[in-house]
């Protein structure tokens, strides 16, 4: 990396520092002359901007200068003061307010020799700095990281598409979730954030504190890179999971994105097998809260996801496959259903293929369909009322905004139709269950 230090050692320049003294270590990215008075429009972070201060003529031109270098993040200030006789003090109380290095160029040396041979040192401090990071390429994620940040001059993490944090070298300045977020929207942020390579459902990115220079964007890449190689070649550990865990069901319909996906969103999961687009995985305490952030991320037309209940292995396979099921016919492009939280009705509906479901409704619920169509009445819906009011003719009446007695003369004109008695267990049982086969 190189920083205003190393330009101080180079000895062709002979550049002496006039203030700043404490911050000769900020990381130099590339050069930029300048005579504008007011440059901030065509400043980026990590510059060196050297200047003949043709811009200054009396005291107070240098305050909007360097304030448009201080807030571009300009490395230092290198200036000759060939023609102002010498650098003014205006100019040296400004960066010292801002906390910008000030170099002093020597009067007798060109810009054009400076430029060169910051540029030299630039492409030198480059190719020294990939090759040391080739040198890690067999290292785990967190050295990779660690090398990054020290070449970048700038914290550095590896994220999950997920949301998960892989590794890093500071706390993230915010969530991990929104990083993935503005990423996926292309929302501009206080992080840079660069693709690790790989063929995986789930990206893995690389943030970067800051803005980054042409040179330290391709070091990024260079890392992303090495992080994909080393993604690629970990395996998974072998991770016992007691007989009783709980098994994930995960389907990404319209892709084959869902082992990818399950494996990345339960990395101490043991993978089971995959059925077409669902993937199944054994796990004892199951979160899969990552979805709605990788969603955006995903090819697939939906993200499904059942969560069974623990037990013995079979019965948990079972339980997640229809708790997917009835993920399928949850509304959003990502579903998640708990075996736990759904009613055995339901899960039970679940399991029976679509043309039984049908076959089903209309069996039971024919007659009444065909009432409700011929008279224009609803008296379908009055039934599913009255018996998700457990067949109370008060409730359902309220529910309804009708009187009690309407509500019975009602109830008893469906009961005829369908042949059934609806204030009998079994009846009402059959017909429930008929009604939410539709769902």
């Amino acid at each position: 990396m190189t920083t205003v230090k190393t330009l101080l050692g180079l000895p062709g320049l002979r550049l002496r520092p006039r203030a700043g003294d404490d911050l000769l270590d900020r990381p130099v990215t590339r050069i930029y002359v300048t005579e504008l008075s007011d440059p901030g429009r065509y400043l980026s972070a990590g510059e060196l901007v050297l200047s003949g201060l043709l811009w200054w003529h009396e005291p107070g031109d240098a305050e909007p200068f360097v304030a448009a270098l201080a807030r571009s993040g300009a490395a230092a200030l290198a200036a000759s003061g060939a023609d102002s006789g010498g650098i003014p003090d205006d100019v040296v109380d400004a960066c010292v307010r801002h906390r910008i290095p000030l170099l002093e160029v020597p009067a007798d040396l060109s810009f054009s020799v400076i430029t060169e041979q910051v540029v030299l040192a630039l492409a030198a401090a480059s190719d020294s700095a990939r090759k040391r990071l080739q040198a890690a390429a067999e290292a785990p994620v967190e050295t990779l990281v660690e090398r990054a940040s020290a070449e970048l001059g700038l914290p550095c993490w590896v994220l999950s598409g997920l949301g998960r944090l892989i590794a890093g070298t500071a706390p993230l300045p915010l969530p991990a979730e929104d990083v993935v977020r503005r990423y996926a929207a292309r929302e501009p942020g206080p992080l840079t954030v660069v693709p690790v390579e790989g063929r995986h459902a789930v990206p893995w990115l690389i943030a970067a504190g800051g803005p980054l220079s042409t040179a330290q964007a391709e070091l990024a890449e260079e890392v992303a890179g090495l992080v994909g190689v080393t993604r690629a070649r970990a395996s998974r550990p072998a991770v016992p999971v007691p007989e009783d865990a709980c098994v994930v069901a995960l389907r990404t319909e319209g892709s084959d994105e869902s082992r990818d996906v399950l494996g990345e969103l339960l990395p101490e999961a043991v993978l089971l097998d995959t059925a077409g687009e669902t993937a199944y995985a054994a796990v004892v305490r199951p979160s899969v809260a990552g979805l709605s952030t990788v969603e955006p991320l995903l090819r697939a037309e939906r993200i499904l996801c059942g969560v069974g209940e623990p037990g013995p292995r079979e019965e948990a396979v079972e339980s997640a496959r229809y708790a997917v099921q009835v993920a399928a016919r949850r509304p959003g492009r990502v579903a998640v259903v708990r075996a736990g939280e759904v009613d055995v009705h339901e899960l039970l509906l679940a399991g029976a293929p679509d043309g039984l479901r049908a076959a089903l409704r209309r069996r039971v619920l024919g007659p009444l369909l065909a009432y409700d169509a011929e008279q224009h009445t609803d008296l379908v819906h009055t039934v599913r009322v009255f018996l998700e009011c457990s067949g109370s003719p008060t409730r359902a009446a309220k529910a309804l905004h009708v009187h009690v007695n309407t509500l019975r003369y009602r109830i008893g004109r469906a009961g005829e139709l369908l042949g059934a008695d609806l204030t009998e267990f079994t009846d009402q049982l059959d017909v429930y269950l008929a009604l939410r086969a539709g769902d």
